[in-house]
C-alpha cells in the first residue's frame, strides 16, 4: 500500500526533491517551539532549565528509538565537524597507530577537520576516489597496522552510494582499529541498527532526511569506548553534575554527555525532536520502501551511462544522481525548473531525493522532464 504523509509537512512550491540537503519542516514545528521552548522561557524565568533539559532528554530518547541504541550513549552536537573534532581531541592513540583512514568521497567539511588533526599528531591517508569503496575488501587493503582510526561515510553525498558499514567495522574491529561513522546522508531514510554495526562512534545531523532543521547534530559513543575518552573541549554540561558549581572539581559525565560542552542550544533540539518523533511513528523501514519505489522509477527510465548512483537498492541511499552530457544537462535542468522541480547539481551530476512527502504523480512529472 502506498504511503503519503504530505499533510504532516509544510508544502513546498512545486516538487521538492532536496531532502539530501534540507528536509521540509513539519506543520507542527511552530506549536512544538511555542509549547516546549518559548512558553517555559516566558513563564519559568531562570528556573527554565529543568524544562529545557527535559527536551534534550526527549531528543536523546527519540534518537535511541530511531537507531536502536540507549539514551546514555547519545550526546547533542552542533554539527558533524564539531563532533569529529571532539572525538579526535579525546583519544589517546599509540604513536605507531596515528594514521586516520578516510576516502576522497567524504564530505569536504569532514576533510577540513581531519586536516587540522595533523596538529594533534595524526597522519592522514585517503582511499582514492578511483577505488570501489562499496567493496569491503578494498577497505581491508587500506586498514593497515599503522591505522588507528577509520572514518566511514555511510552514504556519500555526491553519488548516493551506500558502503557496507557493518562489514568494514568488523574488519576494523578485528585489527583493533577504531571507527567513526558519518550518517548525515542516511539517517532517516536508511534503517540503521547500531547494535549490528558495533562502531566506536557514530555522528549525524537532523537537517536532511530527519527534517529537523540545522543545529541539531548528535554523537553516539559505544559504551566500552566511552570510558577511554577524555574530551578537551568541555564545559559545565560535560560535568557529572552541571549544577555543582565547584570550579576546582571537574568530573566527566559518566555517559556520552561528557562530549557536550558549555551552555547548550535548546531550540534546535526541540524542532528536531518533533520531527524525529514523526519519523519514528512512520518507521524508517516505511520511509525506505517509499523512497526506493520512487527512485526506482527514475532509475528504470535512465540509461546506464547516465546513472551515477548504484542501481542495486542495497548499494544506494535515498538520492539518485544523474550525469548527462554538457548540452543535455543544460536542457534537462531547464525542463526540471520549468516543471517547478527543486533539485541541485554537484560535480557528479543532478541530485534528486524523494521523501514521504513526495508521490508517484510527482515522479511522473520528473520523468517527463528528464526523458523529453
Amino acid at each position: 500500500m502506498k504511503i503519503s504523509y504530505k499533510e504532516h509537512f509544510v508544502p513546498a512550491t512545486g516538487i521538492y526533491l532536496l531532502s539530501h540537503s534540507v528536509g521540509r519542516p513539519l506543520t507542527t514545528t511552530d506549536d512544538a517551539l511555542i509549547n516546549d521552548f518559548l512558553n517555559p522561557w516566558k513563564h519559568a524565568g531562570e528556573n527554565v532549565w529543568p524544562f529545557w533539559l527535559e527536551c534534550i532528554e526527549s531528543f536523546r530518547d527519540e534518537l535511541a528509538i530511531l537507531l536502536t541504541g540507549q539514551r546514555e550513549n547519545f550526546c547533542p552536537q552542533v554539527n558533524l565537524s564539531s563532533a569529529l573534532t571532539k572525538i579526535l581531541q579525546s583519544l589517546s592513540v599509540p604513536e605507531q597507530r596515528r594514521t586516520i583512514l578516510y576516502t576522497e568521497e567524504d564530505f569536504p567539511s569532514i576533510a577540513f577537520v581531519l586536516e587540522q588533526a595533523k596538529k594533534y599528531g595524526f597522519n592522514l591517508r585517503a582511499i582514492p576516489a578511483s577505488e570501489n569503496t562499496l567493496d569491503a575488501a578494498v577497505w581491508a587493503q587500506y586498514l593497515t597496522e599503522d591505522v588507528g582510526l577509520a572514518l566511514i561515510t555511510h552514504v556519500h553525498s555526491n553519488t548516493g552510494s551506500q558502503v557496507p558499514v557493518a562489514d568494514i567495522c568488523a574488519k576494523a574491529r578485528h585489527q583493533n582499529i577504531m571507527t567513526v561513522v558519518d550518517i548525515a546522508q542516511s539517517v532517516g531514510v536508511v534503517p540503521i541498527d547500531l547494535q549490528v554495526w558495533q562502531a566506536d562512534f557514530v555522528m549525524g545531523s537532523c537537517v536532511k532526511w530527519l527534517c529537523g532543521g540545522p543545529g541539531a547534530g548528535f554523537l553516539w559513543v559505544d559504551s566500552e569506548r566511552l570510558a577511554e575518552c577524555e574530551p578537551t573541549d568541555v564545559g559545565w554540561f560535560s560535568h557529572e553534575n552541571p549544577f555543582e558549581f565547584d570550579m576546582y572539581n571537574f568530573r566527566y559525565a559518566q555517559d556520552a554527555l561528557r562530549f557536550w560542552g558549555g551552555t547548550p542550544s535548546v531550540q534546535p533540539y526541540v524542532t528536531a525532536t518533533n520531527s524525529i518523533r514523526l519519523i519514528n511513528r512512520v518507521g524508517v523501514e516505511q520511509v525506505r520502501q517509499h523512497n526506493l519505489a520512487l527512485t526506482q522509477r527514475i532509475i528504470d527510465a535512465t540509461p546506464p551511462d547516465i546513472l551515477v548512483t548504484p542501481s542495486a537498492a542495497e548499494q544506494r541511499g535515498g538520492t539518485v544522481v544523474l550525469d548527462f552530457t554538457v548540452d543535455r544537462m543544460e536542457t534537462v535542468c531547464t525542463r526540471l525548473r520549468e516543471a517547478q522541480v527543486a533539485f541541485d547539481v554537484r560535480s557528479m551530476g543532478i541530485r534528486m531525493s524523494p521523501h514521504v512527502y513526495n508521490d508517484d504523480s510527482e515522479m511522473s512529472v520528473v520523468l517527463g522532464a528528464i526523458s523529453s
